[in-house]
């Protein structure tokens, strides 16, 4: 979230999509629901299905699931052609401005340019910024009218420049993390220092003008014919979520809040970029009632990825190194950004400060053994020479590469996508770990319906089972969707043998570590060295690991910034401006540091104070980074430093104290004059908001561009030779296959989550069973109707992968769509259940895990897989 849940509540407008927080975010659904009671904020819900969530709308629309890039697309373009933007905010605090180089082509024939068939991947040399400073109107001028087509001289291959494109200094646009950006044997292309921009946004290579030809593709009319909603009913939702921009009111704010209903596609990243893309063009991002706010699906999803927990970023979101970073040096030479903007204007460019987190990083890992001389052991970090996401590991494990798992909390088979495959995949490992409450799919991946008894015999895989403790049964931080760390305690003691994660961990790393140091191996010295100093290291405390992530000083401190303050060696650091890259201070997330300090565990705190009455409570946790709770939130004052609304202030720049002041915490330099034109989004080497993503930012496309999910009822109108997503990976093993009308498949499907249940985790509970006991399908009750099909009955849902088995709920909640003048239906399947469970569902359940029907194909940018809006078929069980 770039703002908070509570924050929902300041409010005026909000578009809700990808989500159902009613029921599977009910808690903080209230903040909606506080937002139309006392502010008459207005609601607009978009959904395949029609929600207890849609039921508060001001208006629903059904949409076809897969197709929120069209909808979105369509609403940048109604809100461009009705000058329904923030005019001031998109020249200043975005690279609207920007000019970009000559060659690039936008992707009409569904392809941008540099893209590379043989290789399906881009050169995107292209995707770049045209050097040279301010071009005044006149100049833009001559450039409009020379080159009325911006597209006229580009073609899939470089522009003229793209041979200079590394001859500058810059940054490789923050490229994406580990494999993404990786960038071959040559130097990948750098951004500009010194961007060519047009405030009149009249250049035809202007970012502006760009955007407005891509999206004017995106009409009314063709919003209808891929998305399915009707387009009176588009005009209408276009109307009201621009309405906060009408007259160029800048007063009002709106957000839009989402779930893994947009993540879960093979161009997740890219609907979460086209509402990004919206938020900066009304000027919504900073502000008291805006932003772009995903609702994460458990209760630490935010905090595991803060500290890694995926393979392509480490705590903190600093990139892993490649083969090709041989050093410490080169590693930061090309992970560090310099600016990259016009001379005249300023860019704190936060991520230049990337050495003083690594550094500390790698001091908390390693300790004493990490010095200058032997570049703090960055040589012991794994260097991303592949993809390791999800899907691709348990491909890679299909194919017989990967030999072990260890499944802490994670039911892999259950998970998905393809669970035949994932189930066939772990035949063929030599061990798996599992770590959990209960006996669980992948625990039991051998016993699966229909696996014979000879079947069993040939398995090898050896299947420890370690009884792990539950949320309530230990201590530790959640960290929410807003980005608070809360501290929880422990409610009651693990039962039997079971033990908490950290000893599960710690024991298991210390024997690994007594092995190496009695027998040696090929390369023991990133165990034998891990700094691992707790007061009982085979338990280490959390309160202590708390602390390590805070971060300490190694030695004296002081900061120019703040004279007369030292921090005192051994002592916890007060927040990351204090981070060194001389080896002199330890910390394990550069985020969290100010979350442990030497007034205590900041996180433990509840103050329930909230003198702004925004909904900032400033002593309640600790909101990463720096205790502030809106991201961004420069971007809430004019260019003057004045909030756009006077009672909705967060911060303002106070010409009295010489400094930025305010409710939050400043998101910002703190004594940068406004007159400096420091951009707001001061993590972007360029200090502004990037409406166009440059270079290797984004594997598929500087511009969200509307691609068909891979299983689809039509081919895409836009560019029907180029249905889906080019750069997205389906696999292609014997097991993934994919299905077409053709075959049959010729229902939409997607999956959810229910109130009731969590995940597949509830099923063993007796209360959840007994408020949903069995698997069911949404069917339309027209769909019905035509089958033959009545509620209760048993129903076969068949994919190419796969079955599920359910019980018919007809429903009125989903209604057939025209669909490029295709009579189009929808389904929905919950996920909650499997082979696994407890008495109570016996006999009641199919044992067919729902994502059997889903297809191994992921987004090219985050991994995720593409579990929505896939193809099946629908039969009497």
């Amino acid at each position: 979230m770039t703002n908070g849940w509570i924050d929902i509540k300041n409010t005026d407008m909000m578009l809700i999509m990808g989500g159902n927080p009613a029921e599977n975010h009910p808690c903080g659904f209230k903040w909606p629901v506080e937002a139309k009671l006392h502010r008459n904020a207005k609601m607009i819900v978009v959904d395949p299905r029609f929600t207890r969530t849609a039921t508060q709308a001001d208006l629903f629309l059904q949409i076809r699931a897969g197709t929120d890039i069209a909808f979105l697309g369509g609403l940048i373009n109604y809100a461009i052609e009705n000058n329904r933007i923030a005019k001031d905010y998109l020249i200043n605090y975005t690279n609207a401005a920007f000019v970009v180089k000559d060659g690039f082509k936008l992707p009409e024939d569904g392809l941008f340019s540099g893209f590379d068939a043989a290789r399906t991947t881009y050169d995107k040399s292209t995707w770049n910024y045209e050097a040279g400073g301010k071009i005044e109107g006149a100049n833009a001028a001559t450039a409009a009218s020379s080159q009325s087509n911006p597209q006229a001289a580009a073609s899939n291959g470089g522009g003229k420049d793209s041979e200079k494109s590394g001859e500058s200094g810059g940054h490789q646009a923050a490229g994406g993390p580990g494999a993404t950006g990786q960038g071959g044997p040559k130097p990948p292309p750098m951004l500009p220092p010194n961007v060519a921009y047009d405030l009149s946004l009249q250049h035809p290579r202007s970012v502006f003008q760009l955007l407005k030809q891509q999206y004017s593709r995106y009409t009314p009319e063709m919003v209808e014919r891929i998305t399915g909603i009707p387009k009176d009913q588009f005009l209408k939702a276009a109307d009201l979520f621009t309405s906060i921009r009408k007259d160029g009111n800048m007063k009002k704010a709106g957000t839009i809040i989402y779930a893994v209903g947009w993540t879960q596609h093979t161009f997740g990243t890219q609907i979460i970029r086209t509402a990004a893309i919206l938020q900066l063009l009304l000027g919504n991002v900073g502000r008291a009632g805006g932003g772009v706010n995903a609702l994460r699906g458990h209760s630490n999803i935010q905090g595991a990825t803060d500290m890694g927990g995926v393979f392509d970023i480490f705590p903190g979101y600093l990139k892993p190194g490649q083969p090709t970073d041989t050093d410490l040096a080169g590693y930061l030479k090309r992970t560090t950004p310099t600016t990259s903007k016009p001379n005249e204007w300023d860019s704190y460019n936060y991520w230049s400060n990337t050495p003083k987190f690594m550094v500390s990083f790698l001091k908390s890992l390693y300790g004493d053994s990490a010095s200058k001389e032997n570049d703090y052991n960055y040589h012991y970090l794994p260097k991303i020479d592949r993809k390791f996401d999800w899907t691709n590991m348990w491909d890679e494990m299909y194919q017989g590469k990967v030999k072990g798992l260890f499944a802490f909390g994670m039911n892999g088979v259950a998970i998905g996508p393809n669970s035949r495959k994932n189930i066939e995949a772990l035949k063929k490992a030599d061990f798996l770990v599992v770590c959990d409450l209960y006996p669980e799919e992948t625990a039991e991946f051998w016993n699966a319906p229909g696996t014979t008894k000879d079947q069993m015999k040939q398995t090898k895989t050896t299947v420890y089972r370690l009884p792990g403790a539950g949320f309530a049964e230990k201590d530790g931080t959640f960290v929410n969707s807003a980005r608070w760390l809360q501290w929880k305690y422990v409610a009651v003691p693990p039962p039997g043998d079971a033990k908490v994660d950290q000893e599960i961990l710690a024991r298991i790393f210390l024997k690994v570590k007594e092995l190496y140091q009695k027998e040696g191996g090929k390369y023991p010295d990133p165990i034998v060295n891990l700094a691992w100093a707790y007061t009982t290291p085979e338990n280490p405390s959390l309160a202590e690991v708390a602390k390590e992530i805070n971060g300490k000083a190694l030695a004296d401190l002081t900061l120019d910034t703040q004279p007369g303050v030292t921090i005192k060696s051994g002592q916890q650091l007060p927040g990351f401006a204090w981070l060194k890259d001389d080896g002199t201070t330890a910390c394990g997330n550069w985020l969290y540091s100010g979350s442990w300090t030497e007034a205590g565990a900041q996180m433990q705190r509840r103050g329930t104070e909230d003198p702004s009455g925004l909904g900032i409570f400033p002593n309640w946790g600790y909101s990463w980074p720096a205790n502030r709770r809106v991201m961004y939130n420069r971007a809430s004052c004019d260019l003057n430093g004045k909030p756009w609304d006077s009672e909705r202030r967060q911060i303002w720049w106070n010409e009295a104290q010489q400094k930025w002041v305010g409710n939050d915490v400043p998101d910002f330099k703190v004594d940068s004059k406004p007159t400096d034109h420091m951009g707001p989004f001061i993590m972007n080497p360029e200090g502004v908001g990037r409406i166009f993503g440059p270079l290797a930012a984004f594997a598929d496309g500087p511009f969200p561009e509307h691609y068909e999910p891979v299983e689809s009822p039509i081919a895409n109108p836009l560019h029907p030779q180029q249905s889906n997503n080019p750069v997205a990976k389906k696999f292609t093993s014997d097991m993934d296959k994919l299905g077409t009308v053709e075959q049959g498949f010729n229902v939409v499907c997607t999956t959810y989550r229910l109130t009731e249940h969590y995940h597949y985790w509830t099923k063993n509970n007796p209360m959840n069973v007994q408020l949903v006991p069995e698997p069911f399908v949404e069917v339309p009750a027209k769909l019905a109707d035509q089958m033959g099909i009545t509620g209760g009955e048993k129903l076969k849902i068949s994919s190419a992968r796969g079955t599920y088995i359910g019980k018919a709920m007809v429903t009125k909640r989903i209604k057939p769509m025209m669909i490029d003048g295709k009579e189009t239906y929808q389904i929905g399947i919950p996920i909650h259940w499997g082979y696994r469970g407890i008495a109570e569902d016996e006999g009641k359940t199919g044992l067919t895990p729902a994502n059997q029907l889903s297809p191994a194909a992921i987004d090219p940018n985050a991994y995720t897989p593409e579990f929505k809006g896939f193809l099946v078929k629908i039969e009497k069980a």
